[in-house]
């Protein structure tokens, strides 16, 4: 089935101030690490987040650090969304004002492929830079949960539902990850989006394929 010929763009974004002093970006260097891929994901100019504490999109202490992901398409197949709260690991260097906690959109597709993948990850002073999916095959994915603070990009949409209840969500399947009950959310049975960009703080899948990937040190992120 197509997809709609009239897609809606649009970005949601939350203010998320990350200290740059010394202090912090030399603590953020000595953490250097190897870190997964994360595909991207989208949410609709309509969008209000809504959240309650205690929703969670991850079953994991995030680290607080954000990363970029780009794509120069999604497609996906059976998509979920609704607003949640993330929480880092007690006593975090990351947690600034914040009291360990993010405010963050929570993304779920049950099926998905991405095209020209890049994620970068600034580790103060320099980036982890991982890109996939670049050549004939793409980078798929099943059972994705995204959290994201910004997204942005040209969305379009098949059967989409705006303003149901997280927690009577369906189109990712049965076994997929609910919001609270009274959190406002969207689902569609289709999403496509193009020049994908977003900021993400964590996610897990049950199957992640990068095709071609390339994980190095960089001075630049992804690009704009």
């Amino acid at each position: 089935m197509a997809l709609s010929e009239n897609p809606e763009s649009g970005s949601v974004s939350e203010a998320s101030e990350t200290p740059e002093d010394p202090a912090r970006r030399g603590r953020v260097r000595a953490r250097r690490a190897a870190v997964m891929a994360v595909p991207a994901t989208l949410v609709a100019a309509t969008l209000a987040v809504l959240t309650a504490e205690g929703a969670l999109g991850v079953q994991f202490a995030i680290s607080g650090m954000p990363f970029t992901v780009t794509a120069s398409e999604l497609k996906g197949e059976g998509f979920e969304q609704y607003g949640g709260l993330d929480h880092m690991a007690p006593g975090s260097p990351n947690e600034g004002d914040t009291g360990g906690q993010v405010l963050v959109v929570t993304s779920v597709i049950k099926k998905a492929t991405l095209t020209k993948l890049c994620q970068s990850v600034d580790l103060g002073g320099t980036n982890l830079l991982i890109t996939a999916g670049g050549g004939e095959k793409k980078v798929s994915a099943r059972d994705l949960t995204t959290d994201s603070t910004d997204l942005s990009g040209d969305a379009a949409f098949r059967n989409i539902e705006i303003g149901n209840d997280a927690s009577t969500l369906d189109k990712a399947g049965a076994n997929a990850p609910k919001g609270p009950i009274g959190v406002f959310s969207q689902q569609s049975d289709e999403v496509r989006i193009a020049n994908l960009r977003q900021t993400n703080y964590a996610t897990t899948a049950a199957v992640f394929k990068l095709p071609g990937l390339k994980l190095r040190f960089s001075s630049e992120g992804c690009p704009k």
